[in-house]
This record gives structure tokens, sequence and C-alpha cells, in this order.
């Protein structure tokens, strides 16, 4: 359950229309969240998988999570400890299956520009901001409803309805 909204940590910056199949490859579709995160974005940036550190932040530009749709790459990316994942626009189906499983993200305007890989910076979730440590830059990106927020908190939607506050649904 979620009840930070603010993570700090190191940059780890990517371009445009990253896809899933860049997050999880073919050849570990079958493994468990946590044995997929040994291999995510490794053909884009091989030291991502070997030296991404619970808490670090992942920038990347406009249509990040593009492509099939794999729902076990959020599992594979939230398996690898990144805080948050910050980008320009996010494919609606990535945005989506990151909110069910309680990834924390945030769409910035901006964003690709102000970050270099490596920086260091803070993301809040809720204020819907992110601050360049390393340069002193901020921006303001676009707030989650409290409907998102909800779920973020819950840690997801499986478990949003379990917690019997989602309308609609009843504690079993």
């Amino acid at each position: 359950m979620a009840t930070n909204w603010i993570f700090q940590g190191r940059c780890w910056k990517f371009g445009d229309n990253i896809p899933t199949d860049a997050l999880t490859p073919t050849h570990v579709m079958f493994k468990s969240p946590q044995e997929m995160a040994a291999f995510v974005l490794e053909t884009l940036n091989p030291e991502f998988p070997k030296q991404v550190r619970p808490g670090d932040i992942l920038v990347a530009g406009r249509n990040f999570g593009c492509s099939s749709g794999r729902a076990l790459a959020t599992k594979a990316l939230k398996a690898t400890g990144i805080g948050a994942v910050v980008a320009e626009q996010f494919s609606r189906t990535f945005y989506r299956n990151c909110l069910e499983i309680g990834l924390p993200l945030l769409e910035a305007t901006g964003v690709h520009a102000l970050v270099n890989d490596g920086d260091e910076v803070r993301v809040d979730i809720k204020a819907a901001t992110l601050e360049n440590l390393t340069t002193g830059k901020r921006l303001q990106g676009a707030p989650p409803s409290q409907f998102l927020l909800g779920m973020l908190q819950a840690g997801g939607l499986i478990p949003l309805l379990k917690s019997g506050s989602f309308p609609g649904s009843a504690t079993r």
C-alpha cells in the first residue's frame, strides 16, 4: 500500500515509442516478474537491469509502453524496484496496466528535455511534480484523479476492490 507519494533516485532516461516487448522480451515471458526484471529494457540499455536500484525513476518520451500491451511488462518493471515512471505520454494500455498493479506513474509534458540519464530526480505523484535535483529545474505534470490516487494507494485494482472502498465492490 502506497503511503508516500514522493520518490527520489537516479534518472534512467529512455526515448519515444518504447514497446512493451523491450520491457519483457519474448524469451522471458514465462518467468516470474522477479526473473523477468533481470532483462527489463536490456536491449535499449544493458546497464539498466544490472544497476537499477529501488526508488530510481524511469523517464521516457512519448508513447511509452506501446505495441503489444503485455500486462507482464508492468509487473516486470515494478519488480526492478523502480519508484515511479514519468513520461511525456504513455500508451493507454500501459498506463492502465501500471495503475492496476499499483506502479506509480506521471505524465508530464517537457520531462524528456528536463532530465539527463543519471540525474538525481524527485517525483511527487500526488502533486504531479518532477524536480531535477542535479539542475534545479522543476516541472508540473498532469495530476492523477482522486480515484487513480486511491487505486495506487491501495496497491492496485484488486487490492482496491478487496478493500471494499470501490463503489459497487463487496468485501469477502
